[in-house]
């Protein structure tokens, strides 16, 4: 590959990764659809839309108009005391869209502060009703993000942050209520510790970044069950599952199950800025409306909500809205079913699972994530494996052929060709 010379690691510290040992990142100049153009001319297929956000592909029109309208207009201005338009009305569009009474939508810059202004928000409820409950549960092989709580609810054995444990505050990371055994186990938990417990987390019917792991809608309702028996808040984390990853617009949707307070990010904006968004239902905020000035939410990150951001996201609304999204996730997954099933008879696969737009190949162990990866860039094709998962979350607008593509460079490593 070409050498360029802004291209170096002399200043740029790369996210999860050993820079010690660090080879040089594949260089993009553009993207546009499905396609990365690198700088060298070649072109691949993104097999992973640029970590599961670029959901209508890259560059897409309707998008880049509006967001251009919008910069010309006004990018950024503080939220606290100003208002826009751009916002207001992408609040009216999230909760109309959600389930139930997810009314309130609070806004952030990523995924990881969403979170955290979700768990914030859980023990201020309890502060606010004069009980202190400062401890979570959340389950293993689940993962909320790289901040400082964020990691805390991670999986403290198996997960990327091991090495924060007893450092982060410990919380409550247990098994999911998949069998009679885990339910009966979670049911204890919260019998003897639900004066400590602010709230359940979950991540909706996959577990993205803890390898692609799949749950049933049944546990969804297991855990509903189980946090209105015990007066526990319940947490939706769908920054990965929202807006039509697994088949539905949330996952949520798949269980019939409205939590108290659900974290969207990653697709909200299609890929094209950071915006995140925490939503809470009418009890949650109404915790929080009271003559004293100390029971208010104190939360304001510095571009949260601004213009652009939500300009963006409400394009990407029009999208959802105009354009046939849940058939083309219905075509991914039936493609995704069929061509990836030849990897059930190699011999080192443990597993292969789909749901909605996901494609997942288990390995029996880990995977060579650097080697595999150069593989795939001899193939055309962008993919990022990691752990011991090769998997697919393609943009919705992939057409069967480029589909194909990716699931036969994945079908050609696995099967040794």
């Amino acid at each position: 590959m070409t050498n360029f010379d802004w291209l170096n690691l002399d200043h740029v510290w790369l996210p999860y990764t050993q820079m010690k040992t660090a080879g040089l990142p594949v260089p993009v100049v553009s993207a546009s659809g499905v396609r990365l153009r690198l700088a060298d001319g070649r072109e691949l297929i993104d097999g992973i839309a640029s970590w599961w956000t670029a959901c209508h592909g890259y560059a897409n029109p309707h998008i880049l108009n509006r967001a251009s309208e919008q910069l010309e207009k006004m990018p950024h201005v503080m939220f606290g005391g100003l208002a826009h338009e751009p916002a207001y009305r992408l609040a009216s569009r999230l909760a109309s869209m959600l389930p139930g009474d997810l009314n309130h939508v609070f806004f952030s810059e990523s995924g990881s502060v969403a979170v955290e202004v979700a768990l914030k928000m859980a023990v201020q409820f309890w502060l606010n009703r004069g009980e202190r409950r400062t401890k979570f549960v959340s389950f293993r092989s689940g993962y909320h993000g790289d901040t400082f709580a964020t990691m805390a609810i991670c999986d403290p054995e198996e997960g990327m942050h091991k090495l924060f444990r007893g450092v982060v505050p410990e919380q409550f990371v247990v098994s999911l209520p998949d069998s009679k055994e885990t339910c009966d186990a979670l049911d204890r938990l919260l019998s003897e510790k639900s004066q400590e417990i602010a709230a359940i987390i979950v991540e909706p019917l996959v577990q993205a970044a803890g390898g692609m792991k799949f749950h049933s809608a049944a546990v969804l309702v297991e855990l509903k069950n189980l946090c209105q028996r015990h007066n526990v808040l319940l947490i939706f984390d769908e920054i990965f599952t929202g807006f039509g990853r697994t088949g539905s617009m949330f996952a949520c949707e798949q269980a019939g199950v409205t939590p108290d307070v659900i974290c969207l990010g990653k697709a909200l904006t299609g890929g094209t800025v950071p915006l995140a968004a925490t939503i809470a239902a009418d009890r949650i905020f109404n915790a929080f409306l009271s003559d004293d000035a100390d029971a208010a939410l104190m939360h304001g990150p510095t571009y949260m909500a601004y213009p652009l951001g939500c300009a963006v996201a409400n394009a990407s609304l029009d999208l959802f809205e105009s354009e046939p999204r849940p058939q083309q996730i219905r075509a991914i997954e039936a493609q995704l079913t069929e061509e990836l099933a030849p990897c059930r008879d190699a011999r080192n696969v443990r597993d292969v699972r789909v749901r909605g737009a996901i494609g997942a190949v288990q390995m029996s162990s880990a995977v060579d994530a650097v080697g595999l990866r150069a593989r795939f860039v001899e193939k055309s094709c962008w993919i990022k494996p990691f752990g011991d998962v090769i998997y697919l979350t393609p943009p919705f607008v992939i057409e069967p052929n480029d589909l194909s593509k990716l699931t036969r460079a994945i079908v050609d490593e696995v099967r040794g060709k």
